[in-house]
């Protein structure tokens, strides 16, 4: 469409929105014809068009979410500002609408403009930590400060069977500032929750531990985390430490109460195979203990060395115990 012929369809929007809204277009009609004149020729006409958008407030949001994923640069921008400046508007709940639309957008594909959501809501989200910490932290979340295997200090978020949030709560996590670690035990995750974990972009581990997660949300998660370590596992626990990447898997600690206290393993106790498969290291153990969920039995083959004592080899049934 030449300028002049985009001009004129666009002056009546620009000096009488009012009246057109009353008396000739539906609400809908008229914010597409505001978020079409985004892009319009003339600077007046978008501030214009900017303007009733901004004063149309919730009824322009899906609107305004469409017009930010437009192949248009100057639509998308504009509407991303709009959207911006209502996160920060006085009625909370056209705030956190806004919130919510521009978390969508950000969970969605990789794009140059969800580069720009991200970073958005990334700005919006460091004012709000101490909000969101207190927020998880009454609906059961364990918050830590510590250092992880990489050497890294970082927030720690652990939820367990203490958690009474919802999916919706856990996009709170976003808002945390240098949070590296999050552990999921024994908690469902539905497709919105995984969604909202794949937000995390700091995040250097992911532990799901047996949360159900379906295996195109996985390899979805991993796709948006590339650079995080996904442990998943069903949720059996035995209850060990050992010393991960360092063969054989010998035992360097039982927890009171598990599976393998129950069991009798002992410290110094070497796990040299599950049903039969061999074990190589503690990381070997684990992976293949995940594989099991909760009441689950298992054939432990163990090596135990007493001082004084003839070296033995014996085999003991394991009944597992699930993650809380």
């Amino acid at each position: 469409m030449h300028a002049l012929s985009r001009l004129t369809l666009s002056l009546p929007l620009v000096f009488a929105p009012a009246i057109l809204m009353a008396e000739e277009l539906p609400a809908g009609r008229q914010i597409a014809a505001w978020i079409d004149q985004l892009g319009a020729d003339q600077f007046s006409q978008r501030e214009a068009a900017s303007r009733s958008l901004v004063a149309a407030g919730q009824p322009a949001l899906a609107a305004l979410g469409a017009a930010i994923l437009r192949d248009d640069l100057e639509v998308a921008s504009r509407a991303l500002e709009i959207v911006r400046g209502f996160l920060a508007s006085d009625d909370e709940t056209l705030a956190a609408e806004a919130e919510k639309l521009l978390e969508t957008i950000a969970e969605g594909p990789d794009s140059a403009v969800s580069g720009l959501v991200t970073g958005a809501l990334d700005f919006h989200h460091r004012g709000m930590t101490e909000a969101a910490r207190e927020k998880l932290e009454m609906l059961g979340a364990v918050i830590t400060e510590g250092f992880l295997a990489s050497g890294h200090r970082g927030l720690q978020v652990t939820l367990n069977a203490r958690w009474r949030g919802t999916s919706e709560d856990l996009r709170l996590l976003s808002r945390l500032q240098g949070l590296r670690l999050v552990g999921a035990f024994g908690v469902p995750l539905d497709a919105a929750a995984v969604a909202a974990l794949g937000r995390l972009k700091g995040v250097e581990s992911v532990q799901l531990f047996g949360t159900g997660i379906a295996d195109d949300q996985l390899a979805a998660l991993a796709a948006k985390l590339p650079g995080a370590r996904i442990d998943v596992r069903k949720g059996g626990k035995l209850g060990v430490a050992g010393q991960p990447m360092v063969g054989p898997c010998v035992i360097t600690h039982v927890q009171d109460g598990t599976a393998a206290a129950k069991a009798g393993l002992q410290i110094g106790d070497v796990v040299v195979a599950i049903d039969g498969r061999p074990v190589l290291n503690f990381e070997s153990l684990t992976e293949q203990v995940g594989e099991h969920g909760p009441g689950e039995t298992i054939e432990l083959e163990l090596e135990r060395n007493v001082p004084g004592e003839q070296a033995r080899r014996f085999k003991s049934d394991v009944v597992l115990d699930g993650w809380e």
